[in-house]
């Protein structure tokens, strides 16, 4: 569920988009899908890493926004149009209540630091030998991000950083590829 637009989001078509909702309807007929669903339909497994199952949570989370523990088929509609057709800002948006884990509307260098350790280990899991300096990593998007130097980044902060400095961009995004994982899924269909 990365921040960038792509001319393969623009592919994805309404049909394609129905298709996917029938999905949802056929996969989950009592209307809800669970956590281990939803990490299942992103591949996560028992090879995956820890920290790609940590991140799905939170993505599981941020779209679950009546905190039932399940996605409805609405919280699920509004989902599928952020990542397929959601504008930059939006995804900014989204990406920063993933990252807020404490929900105080504000990331502390903890939660930045905590979101830059799993967004390197999952880009770099199949790159045994590439390492990074998080504490460093965290420094530097602070020194770039936190206008008022107050030690925490609000929203405002957050999309103004990305928007404007595409390193900062870069390190705070998870490029998934829905739209690649969709068109994966509809080669597979029966």
């Amino acid at each position: 569920m990365g921040q960038t637009q792509s001319e393969t989001d623009s592919e994805v078509t309404l049909q394609n988009i129905q298709e996917l909702y029938r999905k949802f309807a056929s996969e989950c007929p009592s209307g809800n899908l669970h956590l281990h669903e939803f990490k299942k339909i992103f591949g996560i497994n028992s090879q995956s890493t820890e920290e790609e199952g940590a991140y799905m949570e939170c993505v599981f989370r941020s779209f679950d926004t009546n905190k039932d523990g399940n996605i409805d088929f609405l919280e699920y509609v509004a989902a599928v149009h952020l990542v397929l057709r959601g504008k930059l800002t939006d995804k900014l948006k989204w990406s920063f209540k993933v990252y807020d884990r404490d929900g105080n509307g504000c990331l502390d260098r903890g939660e930045v630091k905590h979101i830059v350790k799993i967004i390197y280990k999952i880009k770099n899991h199949n790159k045994p030998g590439v390492t990074v300096n998080i504490e460093d990593i965290c420094d530097r998007i602070f020194e770039l991000v936190d206008k008022n130097k107050d030690s925490q980044i609000s929203l405002e902060e957050f999309i103004e950083g990305a928007e404007r400095d595409p390193w900062v961009m870069e390190q705070l995004k998870l490029d998934i590829g829905p739209c690649e994982w969709f068109n994966l899924q509809q080669e597979k269909k029966p």
